[in-house]
């Protein structure tokens, strides 16, 4: 019986994700608590509004919106195609070529992890007052991030429909926050007007549009997440299709409406200062005029829950990316297995722990701000790695339609592919000759230039791996961007010679 029972463990299982555990709703609540509609609002918006000093982010958010969903078009209809936890090097390495795939996932995980280790900073900032306030605690901001760090670190063991759940409550409550307190907003307006000013289109037109547009960015960032579970949904194409559309939707209308009902609280002329005087606090001031207390101790509450959501959402996306790379060895083997228990990514999950706590020691021995330092600086620093990664995508979708059509509608594989590359390279171009301002750095800040650079030198360093794999390793290679089928052993075969022009690329 003993020999009969060994092979029902087989390392196909060990390197495989839970399989149809995600419905629509469960990937949906994922990718909108990775992007954080709440914390969003009090961290992203609040402070966007007074380290760039524009007032045209709610309409920032708009033409970001418009220009994620053109993007939506081509990446969606190409999941099908890719289902694979580390989406953007799947993408890129069937689309592209895999040593540009492999490079693609290096920059993933930095963008992944900056970002996710950044929410530490925002979970001290959400949680000290509250803790002040109800308790008479004033505790330093990275207990709170330590304990909020074991959480986070506990779930992402578990299987991905706890996570689901949790995330599902927590949404729900942050979302209706964020609509009753603009609607409270809206009907307080400063002289008793209610503007549309910060929404004109004419605030796009200014030299620091780059900056307005990075900060729109911020908020969406994890709206791209959906097809990291395409391995772990059901019916991936629909479900990636619906929930990434869903999601990128409902975000773009919460973070308008929220981004310019707080400018008519305040006055389109006294947001920027106002947001400079009160930082994340201002939506709690606003809300205490208008609603009371009450509202606002909800609303403090639920903001620390916003966060948390939005780090277990960025740590489980962090820690597939992790499994996936590990799996198709662009990273050490181990990282791609997971957990007999829970089919969770293990290794990946304890590796992403293991970095988000090295950071917060860091932060807290050297005493550095954690809103703007860790939190703004971080996040930002993420999500230019991620608008990058956009725009390569892009571009593979192009490619790879174009070497398969797949009876796909010209619109969706080609038109608004290409009309989606034209516009995220137009944002990142802004962006970059902005990056400064939207740091809230001098021009000759190290920081101007050495984040992009970062993402520039691990770029550089995973082309060539992947170059090294063709030469050294050519299975190895052949299997890059293939997702499950690299662990299964269904890859290229490597004797046909239309197979073999493909592996080579």
């Amino acid at each position: 019986m003993s020999h009969a029972r060994t092979p029902r463990r087989t390392s196909t299982v060990a390197t495989a994700l839970a399989a149809n555990r995600l419905g629509t709703p469960a990937v949906s609540y994922f990718v909108m608590s990775a992007a954080a509609p709440l914390a969003a609002v009090a961290l992203v918006v609040i402070t966007g509004y007074s380290v760039t000093g524009q007032i045209g982010i709610p309409v920032g958010f708009v033409v970001m919106g418009m220009l994620l969903a053109l993007f939506c078009v081509g990446f969606v209809t190409m999941a099908p195609y890719v289902a694979n936890a580390g989406a953007f090097n799947a993408y890129v390495s069937r689309g592209l070529t895999r040593p540009l795939g492999v490079a693609a996932g290096w920059v993933s995980l930095i963008a992944y992890n900056a970002s996710q280790v950044g929410l530490y900073g925002g979970l001290g900032d959400a949680a000290t007052p509250l803790l002040h306030s109800w308790f008479g605690l004033d505790l330093p901001w990275w207990v709170v991030a330590l304990a909020g760090w074991a959480l986070v670190a506990f779930l992402g063991l578990q299987n991905i429909d706890l996570n689901g759940r949790v995330l599902a409550v927590l949404l729900a409550a942050e979302v209706g926050v964020v609509v009753l307190y603009s609607l409270a907003n809206l009907a307080h307006p400063a002289g008793g007007t209610v503007t549309v000013a910060t929404l004109n289109p004419s605030n796009m037109i200014n030299p620091h549009v780059g900056a307005l547009l990075a900060v729109a960015m911020l908020g969406f960032v994890g709206f791209e997440g959906a097809v990291v579970f395409s391995e772990e949904a059901r019916n991936p194409g629909r479900t990636v299709r619906v929930a990434t559309f869903l999601s990128l939707g409902i975000l773009t209308v919460l973070y308008a409406l929220s981004s310019w009902a707080m400018s008519v609280a305040t006055g389109p002329g006294q947001i920027v200062q106002e947001a400079s005087t009160h930082s994340t606090d201002l939506i709690f001031t606003l809300a205490r005029s208008s609603l009371g207390t009450m509202f606002v101790d909800l609303g403090r509450a639920l903001y620390v829950t916003s966060v948390l959501a939005t780090l277990i959402a960025f740590h489980n996306t962090a820690a597939r990316y992790m499994f996936a790379l590990g799996r198709e060895r662009m990273l050490p083997a181990a990282l791609g297995r997971t957990s007999r228990r829970t089919s969770s990514p293990k290794a990946g999950s304890m590796v992403q722990s293991a970095i988000g706590l090295t950071v917060i020691v860091i932060y807290a021995l050297a005493g550095l701000d954690p809103v703007i330092q860790l939190f703004f600086w971080c996040t930002t620093s993420g999500s230019l790695g991620i608008l990058l990664l956009i725009a390569t995508t892009s571009i593979a979708v192009i490619g790879f339609f174009a070497r398969h059509p797949s009876g796909e509608n010209v619109w969706r594989r080609a038109v608004a592919p290409v009309l989606a590359a034209i516009g995220v390279i137009t944002v990142v171009a802004l962006v970059l000759v902005n990056f400064a301002s939207l740091l809230g750095v001098d021009e000759n800040s190290p920081l101007r230039w050495g984040i992009p650079g970062v993402y520039l030198v691990v770029a550089v360093c995973g082309v060539v791996w992947g170059l090294t794999l063709r030469a050294t390793r050519p299975q190895v290679y052949a299997n890059i961007g293939l997702g499950a089928k690299s662990a299964t052993g269904t890859g290229l075969n490597l004797g046909a010679p239309e197979d073999f022009d493909a592996a080579t690329r």
